[in-house]
């Protein structure tokens, strides 16, 4: 089990959810324009925590998409931030 949260596997993982947040919201906007079938805000915010912070804000702002709504434009800044925070608290103290 163990071999599977290496440095390599968790890029990986990183790099993929990013992408996927990144074009969910594309989609989304483009959906959104079109009237039809939307992705729920609570899963943009599951990707957000899941690791793609980085892929949500980079896809909200390429596609200006809910850039209005304040608990995109701080809450998803704010998890990635509150992410970042853990991990480098984690490799310091353990």
């Amino acid at each position: 089990m163990a071999d599977i949260f290496t440095l390599k596997n968790i890029i990986i993982y990183l790099i993929a959810i990013n992408v996927i947040g990144f074009l969910a919201m594309g989609i989304d906007k483009r959906k959104a324009q079109k009237g039809a079938w939307r992705i729920k805000e609570s899963t943009l915010f599951l990707i957000t925590v899941l690791g793609g912070g980085l892929g949500t804000i980079l896809g909200m702002y390429t596609f200006r998409h809910k850039t209005q709504k304040l608990a995109f434009t701080i809450g998803m800044p704010a998890i990635l931030i509150l992410e970042i925070a853990t991990v480098i608290y984690f490799k310091v103290f353990f």
